[in-house]
């Protein structure tokens, strides 16, 4: 069976996001015939789109990319990680060359009057590390990747921001708002040492120190974060809750996954450790590990599921992988990703059914290519920003 850490390695081995040490952790698992088995048997299902991979030979791609690493682990002393990095990209982009290339030559006959595709001077390239932090004073400062920033309460690097680890005894809560524009991400480490990883477009307002013997109350605005919540015995037994969009979560300790944005008319939240308690209005439900909460704020109705965690939590280590999502709401995400407006101007295409795992540091023309080539679309135009698939 394959596990959660295992499920996770195998998803960075193919998108470029290993490092050094997973890949020994990956190639240690798969010293057993079984795990090879499964390793494989996953790629054949789950790489980039699965009912168009059933004769596709993974075998031989997969024995070119454990010949690379194997050439590259000889060199490691001498070359050093970022090599190794360099080595990886190319290994995980000739998993798509060799994938693409065996699907047109096999489809030769259905690309012959295929229309080319068209980029005009894009714009659009993968999103980075950016926020922009509203200070309790009302002012604004942008926090981007390699600028280092240091207020009274937290300081930054350009990739996280860490408050200072502390309790206040003041009467009156002091906020700030953590605001992650279209093409960004960003860490946030709250005074209590709860962890937050925040994904595009969406804003966290929290307070600068917390009132010890209180409660920690903090509010997802909009959008999506993924929660590692310091425990409640850590600070005298004050409870955690996360309000959103009138959800209200109740923790003691746990990770989990909370997606809400505005545009949409559903709430998601996710267990991944712990135990949580969500209520809505009247509603209220206690989620384990695996469940996911899907509150409809138009209809007032919540229904619970089991689903894969790391499908639903994978945008924060570097990936997005899809498993059975309508492709209008794949391009949704890139779209964020991205900070790109797309037109999709065949609606049938919009709920094809999309199994996959894509690189969030792969450029949207490659990802697009794949796409085309597999036949979900016959072309994509990109010019500047604007995305228009046919």
């Amino acid at each position: 069976m394959l596990g959660k850490r295992e499920h996770e390695l195998i998803v960075k081995y193919l998108t470029n996001t290993i490092t050094y040490p997973e890949i020994e952790e990956l190639e240690d698992w798969l010293q057993d015939d079984f795990n090879k088995k499964v390793f494989l048997d996953y790629n054949r299902t789950n790489y980039i789109i699965n009912h168009n991979l059933k004769n596709f030979d993974l075998d031989k791609a997969e024995k070119n990319l454990r010949a690379i690493i194997e050439k590259e682990k000889s060199k490691k002393k001498v070359l050093g990680i970022n090599n190794l990095n360099r080595i990886m990209k190319y290994a995980a982009v000739l998993v798509i060359a060799l994938t693409a290339s065996y699907f047109l030559l096999n489809n030769s006959d259905n690309n012959s009057s295929v229309i080319s595709n068209t980029v005009v001077d894009t714009e659009i390239k993968p999103g980075t590390n950016k926020a922009i932090l509203e200070l309790e004073d009302g002012s604004k400062v942008n926090l981007e990747k390699g600028e280092l920033v240091q207020t009274n309460n937290a300081k930054s690097n350009g990739a996280e921001i860490i408050y200072t680890t502390k309790s206040t005894t003041a009467y009156k809560l002091e906020y700030n708002t953590l605001t992650i524009p279209r093409g960004g991400q960003y860490f946030v480490e709250l005074s209590d040492g709860t962890k937050v990883w925040m994904n595009s477009e969406s804003q966290l307002r929290y307070p600068v120190s917390f009132v010890a013997g209180q409660a920690r109350k903090i509010e997802l605005v909009y959008g999506e974060a993924y929660f590692d919540v310091s425990p409640s015995s850590n600070h005298n037994g004050a409870e955690f809750k996360v309000f959103n969009s009138g959800q209200e979560i109740k923790v003691l300790g746990t990770e989990f996954n909370v997606k809400a944005y505005k545009e949409e008319s559903h709430i998601y939240t996710t267990l991944v450790e712990g135990k949580v308690l969500v209520s809505y209005d009247d509603l209220e439900q206690e989620l384990l590990p695996n469940q996911q909460s899907n509150i409809n704020v138009k209809s007032k109705i919540l229904m619970v599921k089991t689903v894969d965690v790391y499908n639903e939590i994978s945008w924060k280590e570097g990936v997005f992988s899809f498993e059975k999502k309508p492709f209008k709401e794949v391009m949704t995400v890139l779209s964020r990703w991205f900070d790109m407006d797309v037109t999709i101007k065949n609606k049938e295409i919009e709920t094809v059914l999309f199994d996959g795992v894509l690189g969030k540091e792969q450029d949207i023309d490659e990802i697009l290519t794949v796409v085309k080539d597999f036949g979900i679309i016959n072309n994509y135009q990109i010019i500047d920003k604007h995305v228009v698939l046919e």
